[in-house]
Order: C-alpha cells, then sequence, then structure tokens
C-alpha cells in the first residue's frame, strides 16, 4: 500500500481487516500451488474478452522477448468479437497462435474452459468488462496462474473488498500480477516521478487533470435479437454495474498518476457533476464531472472530465510545487511528454527538463516487465495498487452521483454491490440492471438518492 497508509497504521489495519473475508467463498477448500515459468520456458496465454483492448493485450504479451510464447485459448460471449480477434493476432503472430476451433468458447463460463487450456504458471489475461474481474481473478488463483488484468479491476466497495482479499492470495501464492494501470510504466513518467521526489519542483501543492472530450459511454434503444443482459455487456461503458460506468473506466488513468506523482492516495472526495446531453442514450452516465480530491496531508488534486460536443477539449494531467510545476501528460496517455518548469508558468523559457522524443510504448512496456517477472520469478503484484485506485476513482464518482462528501472509508464500506451474482451469469440470464415501466434505467439523482441510482 502507498506511503500515506502505511504512515497511518488505523487506515492500513481496516482495509486488511474488512477484507479479509469477502472472498473466502471463492477459495474454500482450494490448494494453491507456488508456480513460475522457467527462464526459457514455453508461457501459454489465454485470452478473455477479446474485444479492442484485449486483442491489444494478446499483442502486446506475444511480443515480448526472452522466451517462446503462445496463444493457446480465447473466450467472450460474442462469436463475432473473438473471430476478429483471432484473425487480427492470427495475421500478426502466426506461429505463435495456436487456437484451436475446441480452444474458443463463447459463453460466461467460457473464462474457466479457456483457463483450463492452461498450465501452473501460465498466463491468463482478463480484458472483459470490469463486473468480471474478481470471478476470473478466483480462478486463475486456483488454478495457479500468473495474470494480467485490464483496469479498473473493481466497480464499488463489496467488489474492491473481494479483489483486495484476491490480492493478498495471489501473493501468498508468489504468482505475478498485472493491472493495465500502463502509464505506471512509462519512462518520462518514472524519470518526472524521481525529479519530483529529488526535489525539482518542490513539494506538491496541488494536482489538476482533464479529461474533456466528445460524446461517449452511451446506450441507445437495444437492438432486436439482442437480450438484455448482452446488450448491457456490449454497451458496458453505459451501465455501472458493467464497468463503474464512463468515470472509472476512462478516468482512472489520470486519477491514478497524479496520486502516484503526489505518492499517496485521496482521501476524500468531494463533486459535483450532471446529466445534460445524452439524447436518447439509456446510459446511467453524468456528460460532466468535476471533482475535488483530499490526500492526508490537505493537498488537493481536481479533476474534470466532460463528454460533450462542441467544447474545448483537453487531455492532461499536471502537478504544481512549491518552486516550479510539471506536465504528467499531455495528449491522451502516450507519449507523456513528461515536463517540468520553473515557476507555474508553463513556457518555452522556463523549461527545466523534458524527456526526449521518442518515447517507449508503455502499452508494450507493461508486459515486458510483466513477462521478465514470470521468467526471472520476481516478485510482481499490481492487485492490490490497483483495487486501490479503482476505489478512490469510484470515490469520486460516487461523491457526483449522490451530491456527498465520499471518504476512502466510506467507499470501501458502501454495502452497494452493483451485480452481486455476477459469478452466476449465464447467457439466458436476466441482466442485472433493469428497465423500470418507462423504459429507462434508474440513473444518479443527487441529493435525492443515498446510492448511486
Amino acid at each position: 500500500m502507498n506511503k500515506a497508509f502505511n504512515q497511518t497504521t488505523s487506515r492500513r489495519d481496516f482495509i486488511k481487516n474488512t477484507s479479509r473475508l469477502a472472498a473466502a467463498s471463492a477459495l474454500a477448500g482450494v490448494a494453491l500451488p507456488h508456480v513460475h515459468a522457467a527462464g526459457g520456458d514455453l508461457i501459454q496465454v489465454a485470452l478473455i474478452g477479446c474485444g479492442g483492448r484485449g486483442t491489444g493485450a494478446a499483442d502486446n504479451a506475444l511480443s515480448t522477448k526472452g522466451g517462446p510464447m503462445k496463444l493457446v485459448a480465447m473466450a467472450d460471449v460474442f462469436e463475432q468479437k473473438l473471430q476478429r480477434s483471432y484473425t487480427s493476432l492470427k495475421k500478426e503472430h502466426s506461429d505463435k497462435v495456436e487456437v484451436t476451433r475446441d480452444r474458443m468458447f463463447v459463453d460466461f463460463d467460457g473464462y474457466r474452459k479457456a483457463m483450463d487450456c492452461l498450465k501452473p504458471g501460465d498466463l491468463a489475461i482478463f480484458a472483459t468488462p470490469p463486473a468480471f474481474r474478481w470471478v476470473h481473478f478466483a480462478y486463475a488463483i486456483q488454478k495457479g496462474l500468473n495474470v494480467f488484468m485490464e483496469k479498473p479491476i473493481t466497480v464499488d466497495g463489496p467488489t474492491t473488498k473481494k479483489l483486495l482479499t484476491l490480492a493478498e492470495e495471489s501473493e501468498k501464492k508468489n504468482l505475478k500480477v498485472g493491472v493495465g494501470l500502463m502509464v505506471r510504466h512509462c519512462k518520462a513518467r518514472l524519470e518526472l516521478y524521481d525529479r519530483i521526489k529529488s526535489g525539482e519542483i518542490g513539494d506538491i501543492t496541488m494536482l489538476r487533470a482533464y479529461r474533456l472530450g466528445g460524446p461517449a459511454g452511451n446506450a441507445g434503444p437495444r437492438p432486436a435479437g439482442l437480450s438484455e443482459l448482452l446488450y448491457q455487456v456490449q454497451r458496458f461503458h453505459g451501465f455501472m454495474w458493467a464497468s463503474g460506468g464512463l468515470f472509472s473506466d476512462y478516468n482512472i488513468h489520470q486519477i491514478d498518476e497524479c496520486s502516484w506523482m503526489k505518492d499517496a492516495w485521496p482521501i476524500k472526495a468531494h463533486a459535483t457533476g450532471g446529466r445534460h446531453f445524452r439524447g436518447n442514450s439509456l446510459d446511467q452516465n453524468f456528460d460532466n464531472y468535476s471533482i475535488e480530491y483530499t490526500y492526508p496531508d490537505g493537498t488537493k488534486m481536481f479533476f474534470i472530465g466532460r463528454s460533450q460536443a462542441g467544447c474545448y477539449g483537453e487531455f492532461a494531467s499536471y502537478a504544481h510545487g512549491q518552486k516550479g510545476s510539471a506536465v504528467i501528460s499531455t495528449s491522451v496517455h502516450t507519449p507523456g511528454r513528461c515536463r517540468t518548469y520553473k515557476g507555474h508558468n508553463m513556457t518555452r523559457e522556463n523549461l527545466l527538463w523534458a524527456f526526449p522524443q521518442p518515447e517507449p510504448n508503455p502499452y508494450q512496456l507493461e508486459f515486458d516487465d510483466l513477462v521478465s517477472a514470470i521468467r526471472q520469478n520476481k516478485p510482481y503484484n499490481e492487485a492490490k495498487r490497483g483495487a486501490i485506485a479503482s476505489l478512490v476513482t469510484s470515490m469520486g464518482r460516487m461523491a457526483a452521483h449522490t451530491g456527498q462528501m465520499i471518504t476512502y472509508e466510506e467507499m470501501l464500506e458502501c454495502d452497494h454491490e452493483f451485480a452481486p451474482d455476477v459469478d452466476k451469469l449465464t447467457m439466458d440470464a436476466p441482466a442485472p440492471l433493469q428497465l423500470d415501466k418507462d423504459g429507462k434505467y434508474p440513473v444518479p439523482e443527487p441529493g435525492q438518492k443515498k446510492r448511486e441510482y
């Protein structure tokens, strides 16, 4: 856990005690082997979730150096998506893709069948909607598999407790776990972090981040022939049970990178937001969010998100210190183009340092680091940090959706689990979210509802 929480014994113990039993049933009676892949051994890969991000992650895994890698199994709930991913990966890595038809699984329990194709020490990639992370992670631990899971990895307090407990179990078994917060592997940001810690801009006094873009996270009327459940899975950014909504899935990177530079996690959030221009979309998102996060020492981080057409756009994060300022990210996640400045006017004449271009791709670096740790049997587990990053992101979202000040502990202890039976879903199961009598899904009502919906 991060430095600030290590300095606060009560908070550390609180997290440990509240998360200890949450995922016990998922691992009850399971013997968990200590495993790793030796340096030159073949590492087999199973891809669970075959959309664009999953296909990209598998491509990165198969592009790593240092030993043989093969993709041997794939799973998704959409046949067309799986086939499209297979075709793309086979074209790019023909000799590394050995997925026969009987190792392509289209079902909600396909994750089990895909991981059953692996041996202990192999690698499972999870790129389904985030709601399924804890379910898939629990089975991977049972099978003794190393894991890469896309962010966010939790969507609410109860699933965060489950992930924290599973993280402890995976650490005990020496499993290697990567989480898709790839900017933590960015060379530019790593050097920026070192420069900030060395005092180049002085102690951080404020952080700010912006993700201002066009419409996103919409969910129009359900097409004919598509079940309610598969519709919500397909449009997962529109539904909080599936993804934590637009806010969690889109904004976690910048909240995480700012907290990294601060070397602390926020302890409370105060926020506003609104739903104004969603058109005929049935999703649950707001189209603008403004969050004030507070760190343990009182320092503030301001995050502004907007998904509206025709507005000023910006996608960047900044740090301000006692002596100067820094660009943490500029224009999407990569390249970071990290820079430091004298003072707070970020002009050319005030430039202190800029990371040289071009930068290595952090999407590839995160897999290089994970696979290297597997082959060299080095300690490597990002699950706990990923769960906390997901929780503090949800904390800001809940503050906006309820209109209340939300603390870290309140977010973790909130008993509203969006999809408590997500591990029991089948292709013909009802969706976790249902339409009301007016044909609409519930949306947040700040000040009117104590829960997010």
